[in-house]
C-alpha cells in the first residue's frame, strides 16, 4: 500500500493500522463472494477479522463505503486489461492470436474479481454514479485501445470506410462484458470454457476485422 492511508476522522493510519484495515478489505472481498452485498454487515465484516465494529468505523463510514475501496483498488488494476491490446497486431495469424488473448485476459479478469465485479454491476445498474464511474474505467482500459486498432485497420483500406471504430469497439467490449459475467451459466447451456473461448474470439475477431481468421 502507497501513500498515506487516514482515518475516517483524518488522522494518518500507522503501519498496524494500515494492515488492520487491509485485513477488513480482504475479509470483506471474502464474504463478498458468498454473501449477497446487502446482506453484509459491519459487525460480521469486524468479527471476521478478528477485531470490532468500532474499528471498523476508524476506517470506513459504512459497508457501502469499504466496498467502493475495494471497488477501486480493482478498477486501478484494470491496466492489465489494456496491456492485452498494446501494440498487437489484428493481420493474419497475429490478429487471431490477438483475438484469442483478449478474450482469454478478459474472462480471466472478471472471474478474478467476480465478486467485486457483481456489485459494481448492481449499483451501476441502479444508477449510482461512483459505481458506473467505475465500471467504465475498466471497460475503457479496452475499449479506447480497441477502437484505436479498428481505426488504425480502417485507415489502411483493411475494413470498410463506413465502419465507425468507436461503436464496433463499444459492441464487443459491451459483449465480452456480459459474456465474461455470465460465465458460469454457460455451463447450463451445456457450453464449456474451453468452448466458449475460441467462440467468442472468432465473434471479436470479425468484429475487429470483419474477416475469418486466418489459423
Amino acid at each position: 500500500m502507497t501513500g498515506q492511508v487516514r482515518t475516517v476522522d483524518g488522522r494518518v493510519a500507522g503501519r498496524r493500522g494500515q494492515a488492520t484495515r487491509q485485513k477488513l478489505l480482504d475479509c470483506l472481498s471474502e464474504m463478498l463472494s458468498s454473501s449477497p452485498y446487502r446482506d453484509v454487515k459491519v459487525i460480521d465484516v469486524a468479527r471476521k477479522a478478528g477485531t470490532s465494529p468500532a474499528t471498523f468505523y476508524q476506517y470506513f463510514p459504512d459497508v457501502e463505503g469499504a466496498v467502493l475501496e475495494i471497488a477501486e483498488q480493482m478498477a486501478s488494476q484494470s491496466s492489465v486489461l489494456t496491456e492485452l491490446l498494446e501494440g498487437r497486431s489484428w493481420v493474419g495469424k497475429a490478429g487471431w492470436q490477438t483475438a484469442q488473448e483478449l478474450v482469454e485476459g478478459f474472462l480471466d479478469f472478471w472471474r478474478r474479481n467476480d465478486a467485486i465485479l457483481r456489485v459494481v454491476d448492481l449499483g451501476a445498474a441502479e444508477g449510482d454514479k461512483r459505481f458506473y464511474k467505475l465500471r467504465m474505467k475498466i471497460l475503457n482500459s479496452v475499449n479506447s485501445s480497441l477502437a484505436d486498432s479498428v481505426a488504425e485497420l480502417q485507415s489502411k483500406g483493411r475494413i470498410d470506410k463506413d465502419v465507425n471504430p468507436a461503436a464496433i469497439a463499444g459492441a464487443l467490449v459491451a459483449m465480452l462484458a456480459a459474456v465474461a459475467s455470465h460465465q458460469k451459466g454457460f455451463t447450463s447451456w451445456g457450453v464449456k470454457q474451453a468452448e466458449l473461448k475460441p467462440n467468442l474470439a472468432l465473434l471479436v475477431h470479425l468484429g475487429v476485422t470483419g474477416k475469418k481468421p486466418t489459423r
